[in-house]
């Protein structure tokens, strides 16, 4: 059965909200059994369904997810999520899904970028915010 971009959104959603509550027999099924996840920043790659389960319910911290914005169409979607950990320490996160024929997510690419500083001398060109 093809998923539409509808299906993948609610999937999306479903996977931030289940890592939230930390319901990782739901956050399973939502996974394709071969799926692969990356971390670029760490060169970590965690293959199958319940390598990952294990790997996201061992991450260490007071971690929480919010969904802040997602995009998909039939084939893959990315999300924006902010992410607290502890007091005080906030982070974004922008995570790509691929999915399959039946609504499976197959891979997650999960990218931590670091705010910096802009270059000096350009403040003319764009405001701050």
């Amino acid at each position: 059965m093809a998923m539409d971009a509808a299906a993948n959104l609610a999937t999306i959603a479903a996977y931030v909200h289940h890592a939230e509550r930390r319901d990782w027999d739901a956050f399973e099924e939502l996974l394709d059994e071969e799926v692969v996840y990356e971390l670029p920043q760490t060169r970590e790659r965690v293959r199958g369904r319940s390598e990952l389960r294990r790997f996201t319910a061992e991450y260490p911290g007071d971690w929480h997810l919010e969904l802040a914005e997602s995009y998909a169409d039939a084939q893959g979607g990315v999300a924006r999520l902010d992410s607290r950990m502890g007091v005080g320490q906030t982070d974004t996160a922008i995570v790509f899904f691929r999915f399959d024929a039946d609504g499976l997510i197959t891979h997650v690419t999960d990218w931590w970028p670091e705010p910096y500083e802009p270059p000096q001398g350009r403040g003319h060109l764009a405001d701050r915010y």
